[in-house]
């Protein structure tokens, strides 16, 4: 646990992201991609398709994370009497629609669906949301929106050690999950899935780092005396 906030930090996160874009793009892990994907749910498990595309495979999309990070930030919003978490919330649904709906219409990959997973090849205007696969919304959505409310309430609930390692594993189960799931449906490349969790995390870290940032400035900037704050003026 003590190497994860290097693991995880935006250099680290962004270069990641970077390399398996590349990587993904210009051939050396598309064969792998080929050689993984396929619908697995309907070969092995035809009867529990649907199920899983509506149930499991739901937790990591809008209609169930997006509530859950609302209720987590109008309740701290409500009981600390603070915009805050409302603010949180909502830069986290900016970086979201901005970075990864972005990254989205850019890079234009086909999925499983209707091509053979070429980067710039026809992308939403040709095939709708089938030719913006990369990187997967839901993977992303799993760290950055739920991310996000953890990160609410490691801040505003103080909980203990404990239960911040909870919160961790919370997380981090609902992320592999959603992989899992996505992965065993076939609806994703594979790559599509990676470069969705370091998306994610790479907005979701640079939610944190800026909010921390501000609110160090602001600490700081109210702990100057009058004084001295008249004499930098």
């Amino acid at each position: 646990m003590d190497r994860l906030p290097k693991l995880t930090s935006l250099p680290v996160l962004g270069v990641a992201f970077v390399l398996v874009t590349v990587l993904a793009a210009t051939g050396p892990l598309r064969g792998l991609d080929h050689q993984l994907q396929a619908y697995w749910s309907r070969r092995y498990t035809p009867n529990w398709h649907d199920f899983l595309d509506a149930f499991p495979n739901a937790v990591a999309g809008q209609a169930v994370c997006l509530p859950v990070l609302a209720a987590v930030a109008i309740w701290l919003a409500v009981r600390h009497r603070t915009w805050h978490p409302i603010v949180i919330a909502g830069a986290a649904e900016v970086a979201f629609y901005a970075g990864i709906g972005g990254l989205k219409l850019v890079l234009a990959r086909s999925s499983p669906a209707v091509g053979d997973g070429e980067f710039f090849s026809g992308g939403f205007l040709e095939h709708g949301w089938y030719g913006m696969a990369y990187p997967s919304g839901h993977a992303s959505e799993a760290v950055l929106i739920y991310g996000a409310a953890a990160y609410l309430l490691r801040t505003y609930a103080h909980p203990d050690t404990r239960s911040r390692t909870r919160t961790f594993w919370v997380v981090t189960l609902i992320a592999t999950g959603s992989i899992a799931v996505a992965f065993y449906l076939g609806f994703h490349w594979p790559t599509d899935l990676l470069g969705g969790l370091l998306a994610g995390g790479f907005l979701l870290r640079l939610v944190v780092e800026t909010d921390r940032a501000l609110t160090q400035r602001r600490q700081t900037g109210s702990s100057i005396p009058r004084s001295s704050a008249s004499t930098i003026r």
